[in-house]
């Protein structure tokens, strides 16, 4: 009876142990444990886990390459989380490798996705932290189209009451207005002439100005010849000498019709010439004389000229003043030239 006993407690002892190693075994396998390989761990740093909990699947470029090991809490803005990796993808994995959590499917569980790089870098060790790479999540996305459709509606609302306006405005009554759409085009119409006569305005003076440049015409000799330029230069010259002669002449002319008028109001030789109409008779009457004797004078000179005997010293003189008046043409002319 004893050893019945013993025997019943043995099979029992052994039944539990049993069930519990399939119990385990079947959590281990639940979790995605490897229970005959060794793991290997990696960490990586997020700021917000959006519903990842211990023990939900780790993805390799897709391909299941372990477990969420632990997930502790550093600070307000920083979450650890711990991967455990199989050994025969960890061989794959660089250190310049992102991780990101993302969804198994569009409503699924909560995965992390390691996303190999493309640049050369050396494989991870146990313990490295991988660089965490946000994506946006279904929620964020699901807020984002609601925002969009919320602005869809508002600006869809202004374009119909803006349509409305549109429609009962006058600039609408305007664009239907037939008439208007044939005056527009005359109006064009003018607009092209008037630019086309501008353009031709513009090539005429371009012209002018490279004639200028070339120094044809008046202006062009006046602005590119030197000599010129200088000779117009020396003529305002003796433009403004002759403008303040003119006007000392002019003063000096003042100046001696004051004296007139004076010595005309005092008694004396002018004022009685001016005054005295018979001293006025007597100055004319004498003034027809010397014309006369003048007359008779160039007579009596004629008639010497004639004369055989005075003729040859005429001649000398009229000679004489051919001379002057070349030698003075020529001065004249070498002034010109200069």
């Amino acid at each position: 009876m004893k050893n019945q006993d013993k025997n019943n407690i043995k099979l029992g002892v052994f039944v539990l142990t049993g069930l519990l190693a399939l119990i385990f075994s079947f959590y281990m396998i639940g979790k995605n444990h490897n229970l005959f390989g060794s793991n290997f761990e990696l960490k990586v740093h997020f700021t917000n886990l959006n519903g990842l909990t211990e023990g939900n699947n780790v993805l390799f470029s897709g391909i299941q390459a372990g477990t969420v090991k632990s997930v502790t809490l550093i600070n307000d803005t920083d979450i650890e989380v711990s991967l455990m990796i199989d050994n025969k993808v960890r061989t794959h994995i660089h250190k310049n490798a992102t991780a990101s959590i993302g969804t198994e499917g569009l409503m699924g569980n909560k995965v992390v996705n390691i996303i190999p790089q493309p640049s050369a870098s050396p494989k991870v060790d146990r313990g490295d932290l991988l660089t965490a790479k946000k994506i946006v999540n279904t929620g964020d996305m699901l807020q984002t189209l609601s925002q969009t459709n919320n602005n869809a509606a508002l600006i869809s609302e202004s374009l119909k009451k803006t349509a409305f306006r549109i429609d009962s405005s006058a600039l609408l009554s305007l664009l239907n207005d037939k008439s208007i759409g044939a005056e527009l085009k005359s109006s064009l119409k003018n607009i092209n002439r008037t630019a086309a006569n501008a353009n031709k305005l513009s090539q005429g003076l371009n012209e002018i100005i490279l004639q200028i440049r070339q120094g044809k015409g008046a202006a062009g000799v006046l602005l590119s010849d030197s000599s010129a330029a200088g000779n117009l230069r020396q003529a305002i010259v003796k433009l403004r000498s002759a403008g303040e002669n003119v006007d000392e002449i002019t003063s000096q002319l003042n100046k001696m019709v004051m004296d007139i008028k004076q010595d005309i109001h005092k008694k004396g030789p002018l004022n009685t010439l001016l005054r005295d109409s018979l001293m006025a008779k007597n100055l004319s009457l004498s003034m027809d004389n010397i014309q006369k004797g003048t007359d008779g004078f160039n007579q009596n000179m004629e008639a010497l000229k004639h004369n055989f005997l005075f003729s040859g010293y005429f001649k000398r003189l009229e000679k004489q003043k051919k001379k002057e008046q070349e030698v003075l043409l020529k001065q004249q002319a070498k002034a010109l030239q200069k």
